[in-house]
């Protein structure tokens, strides 16, 4: 590995640092070794960390937070058992159209396709729930990984996003930049609405 430089951080703290740039100040979570790096990224940042029994648990406040502020709800949880007992906040975000983003550890790269212990396929465990499932095997792209998903939550009808962090991309380092949000478009109400709606005050 070459030297580090003065940019050079692990993906790990780019996230944290992508998440605090999409104004996360609260992350609800079980923690998992598959993503311990991210816990120790968060360590000292100002944002709270919600630490829960039970991974269902966590996406559900996830949830819930996500109702009261507007802005997408983070959960963070270990591969495979964790990501499954995740699955029905997941659902649950779907169904009440609630702005979701579920980051999810998973095995070392290395180790896809080889039938690796907790090895799960999360395009097909999330695909029918989720607006976006993105699975990050290069440091340099989780910035962007990230950015996708809070747009993703946020865009028409809002909905659960799922980030997969292979647990050895996430020590790697990175000279990336921090992603900033991306713009949300916003629709003119139609004329005839406002016609119709300005008839009805005016009764």
């Amino acid at each position: 590995m070459s030297a580090p430089t003065p940019n050079t951080r692990t993906a790990a703290q780019l996230l944290v640092a992508t998440l605090e740039a999409h104004g996360v100040d609260r992350v609800f979570c079980v923690p998992g070794e598959s993503y311990l790096a991210v816990l120790d990224a968060l360590y000292g940042r100002p944002v709270e960390i919600v630490t829960c029994r039970h991974e269902s648990g966590a996406g559900f406040m996830a949830v819930a937070d996500a109702k009261l502020t507007g802005r997408p709800g983070i959960c963070l949880v270990s591969r495979g058992p964790g990501a499954s007992n995740a699955a029905i906040a997941v659902h649950t975000a779907q169904q009440d159209a609630a702005p979701l983003v579920l980051f999810v550890g998973q095995i070392e790269r290395k180790d896809r396709g080889r039938g690796a212990f907790q090895e799960v396929n999360y395009d097909r465990t999330f695909g029918d729930m989720a607006k976006l499932v993105v699975e990050v095997s290069d440091p340099d792209r989780v910035a962007e990984a990230t950015a996708m998903a809070f747009h993703a939550a946020m865009t028409g009808t809002p909905g659960p996003a799922v980030v997969v962090l292979p647990e050895d991309m996430l020590m790697e380092p990175t000279e990336a930049p921090v992603a900033a949000p991306r713009p949300l478009p916003e629709a003119p109400p139609a004329a005839a609405a406002v016609a119709e709606a300005a008839a009805l005050l005016a009764r």
